[in-house]
């Protein structure tokens, strides 16, 4: 009997598992999403997708003739530098993908075509959307999910708690929360950037411009639609939003003069990004799960994505953890399906899936940890360093290039960082 799985969260990570799950799997699925409808919110800016993980999953789905319309390859093109516009690190973007994936492939792609992208690749009746989680209770005929429509489900031989940072699925098997990471900031955008901010646009190269001062960031991102993506984070208390004075979700230009203030001493081409920007306001906070987090396991339920690994954005591979995810769990999932003792007669379908699923939570949070360290190591060298990046430029590069290099191979590439940059601080 093939299993029957609810996904809680139409997010690219629950997505991509029903994808999968689709392609791969004979099973039931639905995804269940507490907003009312694809387009109800703004799904942020864009990211790029790497060649083990998030380029893997896209394969895997039978989607890579899709995300090609939407991949933009000279979206590769970085800069990192800090207020005053030194160059720490540059990358040049590419023309096209020759279909093949080589370690260094990091394609972007903004978060809503991804998104979309995904959903149009399922059937129809997969999403059933404005079921928001209430919670997940235990009860004499199994696990059941109780909605805040009122309506309450049960009958799923596992429930995958897709629905991110604060996971109502992630209530039942522990109670860690989230906690914040010290960091808030705004989002926003540059509608039409060609025309309304053309050195910007050309500065940032149809790529990325990352820039980090003062225990700050500032990311300018290009779109697909020729907008840009603004986001600033900074060393806030989390009650900022509450207390600042105004509405930090919609006053732009209160947040505008925020931003003056904190970045008074930055280079004029960087506040240009702010200053152009006019569209989209939004306040985050930051929050992550302690590095190393699990869970015990329980059969007919687990976590992938931001429920079973939130963390800050700062080593850009949240999205693609996720999908590794996917990919490991619709591996464990296919394989249960396969047994020939799996769904027999006298079998207890929840308990018999769930030694397949605690493969699965094993196998992800050996790399999911790894990820964390990552992204720790990375925001920590940018923002919480005194004189970074010119104090930790190395330590980032060396966060950032971990997954591409090989273990035997770490102890030279940590040699070769830091004497090229040594060498390149000499003339800087």
């Amino acid at each position: 009997m093939a299993p029957k799985i609810a996904i809680i969260g139409a997010g690219p990570g629950g997505c991509m598992l029903a994808r999968l799950l689709l392609t791969q799997c004979d099973c039931s699925t639905t995804i269940f999403e507490a907003e009312a409808s694809i387009s109800y919110r703004s799904q942020g800016g864009t990211l790029d997708l790497r060649a083990n993980t998030g380029l893997a999953a896209i394969k895997l789905a039978g989607l890579w003739d899709e995300f090609q319309k939407y991949a933009r390859y000279d979206g590769e093109s970085l800069l990192v530098t800090d207020k005053n516009l030194t160059t720490w690190l540059r990358r040049g973007g590419r023309k096209t993908a020759d279909g093949k994936l080589s370690p260094g492939d990091a394609p972007e792609i903004d978060r809503a075509d991804l998104r979309r992208m995904l959903i149009e690749s399922l059937p129809h009746d997969t999403v059933r959307w404005g079921y928001k989680l209430s919670r997940v209770e235990e009860s004499t005929s199994g696990l059941c999910l109780c909605f805040a429509n009122g309506e309450v489900l049960d009958g799923f031989d596992l429930i995958v708690g897709c629905d991110g940072a604060f996971s109502k699925t992630r209530n039942l098997l522990t109670s860690e929360k989230p906690y914040y990471a010290g960091l808030g900031g705004w989002t926003m955008y540059i509608p039409n950037a060609s025309t309304a901010a053309p050195d910007l646009y050309n500065f940032v190269n149809r790529g990325s411009v990352f820039a980090y001062s003062d225990g700050k960031s500032l990311s300018i991102q290009q779109l697909s639609d020729s907008s840009i993506y603004v986001a600033y984070y900074g060393q806030h208390p989390e009650d900022f939003a509450q207390t600042c004075g105004f509405d930090a979700q919609n006053d732009v230009e209160a947040a505008k003069a925020v931003l003056r203030k904190e970045l008074h001493d930055w280079s004029p081409r960087l506040l240009d990004a702010v200053e152009k920007a006019t569209t989209g306001l939004v306040w985050r906070n930051l929050y992550e799960l302690p590095v190393g987090f699990t869970w015990p396991h329980k059969p007919g339920i687990t976590l992938l994505g931001d429920a079973a690994h939130v963390m800050t954005p700062f080593a850009g591979i949240g999205v693609n953890t996720a999908f590794y995810d996917a990919m490991v769990l619709t591996e464990q999932i296919v394989a249960y399906s396969s047994c020939s003792s799996a769904g027999g007669e006298g079998v207890d379908q929840v308990e018999a899936l769930g030694r397949y699923v605690e493969g699965y939570e094993k196998s992800m949070f050996g790399h999911a940890h790894a990820a964390q360290r990552r992204t720790e190591g990375a925001k920590n060298a940018m923002l919480f360093t005194p004189g970074a990046p010119r104090t930790s430029i190395e330590t980032w590069v060396l966060w950032q290039a971990e997954e591409q290099v090989p273990a035997w191979g770490r102890g030279l590439a940590k040699v070769v960082v830091y004497m090229g940059y040594w060498v390149y601080k000499l003339f800087v």
